[in-house]
Order: C-alpha cells, then sequence, then structure tokens
C-alpha cells in the first residue's frame, strides 16, 4: 500500500475525502506528462495520450470552432460531476454562452453543453458506465463517445434520470448531424483514425 493509499484511506475514515484533497495529493506525484487523470466515483485512473487518441479529439475540437470560441472549449480540464467523488477530464467540453467559473475557476458540469470522450481500452469501462451516467445525471445534452478500436461513434442525446433515451451510432467516416441538438453543427468523422 502506498503513502496516498493511506492518506486517502485515514481521510475516507474521517469523513473528509473530497475531490480537492484528492487532486491536491496526486498534483503532489511524479506523473509522466501526457498521462490523463481522472477521479471516477472515487478511483483514480491515470492513462497515457495514444497518437490516435490525440488527433481524434483535434479533429473534435477544430470542428467546434464553427460554433464555440476558443474560451468555451475544453480539453483535459478538471470538471466535477454530480456523484460520489466525480473530477473528470473530458477529452472535449463545450460550455454554453455566458456560461461562468466557480469562485475556485473551475467550469461548472451546469455550463457543460457538449462532451466527447475518445476510449482507451483501459478506461472505456468507465466511458461507457459511470461518467455516461453522471453526464446523464449532470443535464448535459449531448454525449459523444468515439471508438477508435470499433471505429463507432456512439451519440447519446436527451437525458433523462441518469441515463441518456436516444442513442445513435455513427461509423467513422459518416457525418455526425447535431443540428437538432443545441450543438448545431454536424462533426465528420472522415480523418478519425482506427486503432
Amino acid at each position: 500500500m502506498s503513502v496516498l493509499d493511506d492518506r486517502i484511506e485515514m481521510a475516507e475514515e474521517s469523513g473528509e475525502l473530497t475531490l480537492d484533497v484528492m487532486f491536491e495529493w496526486l498534483e503532489k506525484m511524479p506523473i509522466p506528462e501526457g498521462t490523463k487523470v481522472e477521479i471516477v466515483g472515487g478511483n483514480i485512473f491515470m492513462s497515457p495520450q495514444r497518437q490516435t487518441h490525440f488527433e481524434i479529439i483535434f479533429d473534435i475540437l477544430e470542428q467546434m470552432r464553427a460554433k464555440y470560441p476558443r474560451q468555451r472549449l475544453a480539453s483535459d480540464v478538471r470538471i466535477d460531476f454530480p456523484g460520489r467523488l466525480n473530477g473528470f477530464a473530458c477529452d472535449v467540453a463545450a460550455f454554453r454562452d455566458r456560461s461562468v467559473k466557480d469562485r475556485d475557476g473551475r467550469w461548472r458540469y451546469q455550463d457543460v453543453e457538449f462532451v466527447a470522450e475518445v476510449i482507451s481500452k483501459d478506461t472505456a469501462a468507465n466511458d461507457y458506465g459511470p461518467k455516461k451516467a453522471a453526464y446523464a445525471q449532470a443535464g448535459v445534452p449531448v454525449y459523444l463517445v468515439a471508438d477508435p478500436y470499433t471505429g463507432i461513434c456512439h451519440v447519446y442525446t436527451r437525458p433523462r434520470e441518469g441515463d441518456y433515451a436516444t442513442e445513435t451510432k455513427v461509423p467513422f467516416g459518416d457525418e455526425i448531424d447535431l443540428t437538432g441538438t443545441v450543438v448545431g453543427l454536424v462533426l465528420s468523422t472522415d480523418e478519425f483514425p482506427r486503432d
């Protein structure tokens, strides 16, 4: 058991474990550059970013710029979502007009209009499970999961009671039509690489 595990266990026993405490500890750890760090349901997940992952994220961000100014987009930035200890670093997040950050300078989940996650083998279960549930509970109108292993995008819309009422599957190479949503764009997947 590591010193971090000991500290987390002590904080849990005292009832003082918070996302801020956990991220503070993580900031003191020697985490390699290019490693994404998230807390999902109180569990810490670290995964290095692959080139395929980066290319899809960058492509989505470039296309989102047709509607969203740079100041209303984020990638790998901590956003705290509903549920027990959910501090996510979404691959792509877009915020509504007139969004405001909280008193700690962080984006509020209430202002998120769109989230995209690109699947990594080791954390795919989070993207399809607890993160999807947290995004739905938070009322995120559009959640896109790009899966370079299967070459399919899953688009979830109409959040209701901790789940999404609608799922649309779009193969890489086809367009993702989000014109009927708050996003109001059509995203091309022609250049999404596969793993």
